[in-house]
């Protein structure tokens, strides 16, 4: 059984974590704020709103998050992004989306690391410039998920 898949269960938490706890964000913004006059918008809209503010958290570039763990908490943190350049352990990421960057930002990648490229177990040596990746960091293991985007 694949490490990632063995894992899978913790990756699954944090995403669910930063997706509650953004949705408790957006519910308690809404809650305290003070209400002068009638907007005018339906519960529907105030729904779909908050529907655009999980979606664009589930394309977040870069985050950490806190999750139980058996032993107490863990933190994860993970940057998505194209790669730059892989120079031995270090990966050299500009953050962000296909049409725009954050930041760039170089990663050490430590010597046990998961690799996978397109989907298929490899080396950091495999993962090329101009891939996506995403490099997760989990209290015992870092994961480097790394894709050929489409051509087009």
């Amino acid at each position: 059984m694949s490490v990632i898949r063995r894992h899978s269960r913790l990756l699954v938490v944090a995403v669910c974590c930063v997706a509650v706890g953004a949705a408790i964000s957006a519910i308690g913004s809404a809650g305290a704020a003070p209400r002068t006059s009638h907007s005018g918008k339906s519960s529907t809209g105030r729904i779909r709103a908050r529907a655009r503010g999980l979606r664009r958290l589930a394309r977040a570039v870069q985050g950490t998050a806190v999750v139980r763990t058996a032993s107490g908490f863990a933190n994860l943190t993970f940057a998505r992004g194209k790669v730059d350049s892989v120079n031995g352990r270090q990966l050299t990421i500009a953050e962000g989306t296909r049409r725009a960057t954050y930041k760039t930002v170089t990663v050490t990648v430590p010597s046990g690391a998961v690799v996978r490229d397109n989907r298929q177990r490899a080396s950091l040596s495999a993962v090329k410039a101009g891939q996506r990746v995403l490099v997760l960091t989990a209290p015992k293991r870092t994961y480097v998920i790394a894709r050929t985007p489409k051509a087009g």
